[in-house]
This record gives C-alpha cells, structure tokens and sequence, in this order.
C-alpha cells in the first residue's frame, strides 16, 4: 500500500503526544510505502495534481520507540503525482484551505482519500455540527452561529440560561472556549466586538451554545472509525479552565460509554459514513454532541496508554481492508461496503 498524508510540517510534530506519527509508526512497520507532505506543497503540471513529498527511507527493522522513529527517520524528497497513492490520509490542523480540497478533487475518484473530499467541504467547521437535523434536542444542545453582534446579543439576553459556552467558529484544540453569564452582560458585548473583529478587516463567526450541566467536569473524545466508535476516554480540565482538551493543559482518564453514547455514536456514525468521513472524533458532554473533528482528531496515545491498546492498529486495518476491496471491485467500489460489514457483526 502506498499512502501519502497532508498534514502539518513534521518539525511540529511531538512524538510524545502526537497522534499522527503513530499512524505513520504502523505503516512503516508494515512496510507499507509511506510519504508526507503539506497542503503548501501541493502543485498541478501539464494537467496532473502532485506534491514535493518527503518518502520515508524503509528500514530492515523499525523500532518500536516512536520518540526514537521519529529521531532517527530518513527522507528522500521527490516531487509524486497523487494519483500514484493507495491512500490519502488527511492529517493537517483546521481550518482546512478550501484549495486543497479543488486540488483533490482531480484525482478523488482514482484514490481513497480519508476523508472525503466532499465530506471534507461539508464537515470541516463547527456549522456541520450545528446544522445537524435535531429538532427535539436530544442529540446536540441548542445552537447560534453568526457574526451580527447584535443578534448575538438579543440570543444571549432571551436565553433562559444563566450560562451560554461561546467560541470561534474556527477554533481548534480548545482555542477561545469561554464560559459567559448574565450576571456579566456588561463585559459580554466587548467581548463579541473582540471575538467577530479579532482579525482586521475581517468580520468572524462566533458560536453560541447552550450550556451543559457537568461541562465543568470536562467532556468525553470518542474516536470513531467506518461509523463505529473505536475507543474512548474522558478529558478533565485544570482548575478553573472549561477546556477540556489536552493540548490546553487536561487531563484523562478511563470512560465507558453509556446507553445514550451509544445512539448518538449509531446515528451520527451513519450520517458520518453517508457524508464520506470515516475517522473523526466526536466531543460530548453528557450524551450531547459538541464537536466533530474531522481532520486531525488527537488522543490516540492516551487511550492507548489507559486500556493497553493499539488503536492505528484498527486504522490501518481499515486502510488495508478497503485498499484491498477497492483492487477486487474497481469502479463498483463504494465505502459504504464496508460500513454494511461492520455494521452486520456488531
């Protein structure tokens, strides 16, 4: 199998935490051929999409320290046509350069890209999650995305919360999460002016969600895979901190999930899967769905450590499993297959 990520420079990447490099880390122990590059690298000559990769150089052993692969790895640069690759595996931090998905389009239909480039388009912001058709609430807690500062305004004053989590539309990694109150309704329209204006000659789009009761306590990030949950762990935040995220300073720990995860991660798995995107991480609070990450969705290395698992394992797996289906069917191939599969021995 031949797979290429897109994702954010290797010089960023943290072997201690980062997610991506031990889906690399399986790869190349499986002695597949594996290539990175970044969005910026991307190009179109005499009508063919290609991008200045970095080849990793294959070992007769690869190491099982993935602080160690990532230190002693060897790259050979070459510039590669993207319709040579098995797989595409989308890795790099929102928001996502709508331009990379134009430049994916001209070869979506000769590779597997994960995710899809049209579920991509439609998934990669925090509206996908706003949009989805809830209307008794069950699944995911009343939202507002604008940039009119005085709707946001009437929405907040009309609420009959007291507390409302408010957050850029482009945030990531817990950037910008804020609790407001009522009782502060002095300081809140400031702080809109600030959140919509905060990029100069540029208006931005602020979310307003409904507070959960226990959000306090930190939420649950469940990986899912193909449309079915894979792994699970709860994220606490740090004293007087409502992000959860580990990269804002959270801690983890073990998480079942319950009943109510259950049928959300059923429903929203199979709009996921129907939408193109197959591994993604679902962020909830008390059964309510608050955020899907699409592109890089992190956690692996500590829901590895917690249950003693090997969670790249189950997605390359997949990878192999679908690249294998896709030789077999060839133009009658559809992902959905799969999906059918998993569903059937569950």
């Amino acid at each position: 199998m031949k797979i290429c990520f897109i994702m954010y420079p290797w010089e960023r990447v943290d072997p201690a935490q980062d997610s991506t490099i031990r889906i690399i880390h399986e790869c190349v122990k499986r002695k597949h051929e594996v290539a990175i590059t970044h969005a910026a690298n991307l190009t179109i000559r005499d009508s063919v999409t290609l991008s200045l990769c970095k080849w990793i150089k294959p070992e007769e052993k690869t190491t099982n320290s993935i602080k160690a692969f990532y230190r002693e790895v060897n790259f050979q640069t070459e510039m590669s046509p993207l319709n040579s690759f098995d797989v595409i595996f989308m890795r790099d931090n929102p928001p996502l350069d709508n331009l990379v998905l134009n430049f994916l389009d001209s070869i979506k239909d000769e590779v597997f890209i994960i995710n899809n480039v049209n579920g991509l388009r439609e998934a990669n912001n925090k509206i996908y999650t706003a949009a989805y058709h809830d209307p008794d609430r069950a699944l995911i807690p009343t939202t507002h995305v604008s940039k009119n500062l005085d709707y946001l305004l009437r929405i907040i004053q009309d609420s009959e919360q007291e507390k409302m989590i408010m957050k850029p539309l482009d945030g990531f990694g817990g950037s910008g999460v804020i609790v407001i109150e009522k009782s502060a309704m002095h300081n809140i329209r400031s702080l809109l002016d600030f959140y919509i204006h905060r990029e100069k000659g540029k208006s931005n789009y602020v979310i307003l969600q409904d507070y959960i009761e226990g959000a306090e306590e930190g939420d649950v990030r469940v990986i899912m895979l193909n449309g079915e949950p894979i792994g699970a762990l709860r994220r606490r935040p740090t004293a007087g901190d409502v992000r959860s995220n580990i990269s804002a300073g959270g801690s983890v720990e073990k998480y079942r999930l319950t009943k109510q995860d259950k049928i959300l991660c059923k429903k929203i798995g199979e709009k996921l899967v129907k939408d193109g995107i197959y591994y993604a991480g679902l962020d909830l609070i008390n059964g309510k769905l608050i955020e899907i990450n699409v592109l890089s969705p992190g956690t692996l290395k500590d829901i590895n450590r917690l249950y003693k698992v090997r969670l790249q394992e189950k997605i390359i797996d997949y990878l192999e499993k679908v690249v294998e289906t896709r030789r077999e069917l060839k133009d009658d191939f559809r992902p959905e297959i799969l999906y059918d599969d998993a569903s059937s021995e569950s």
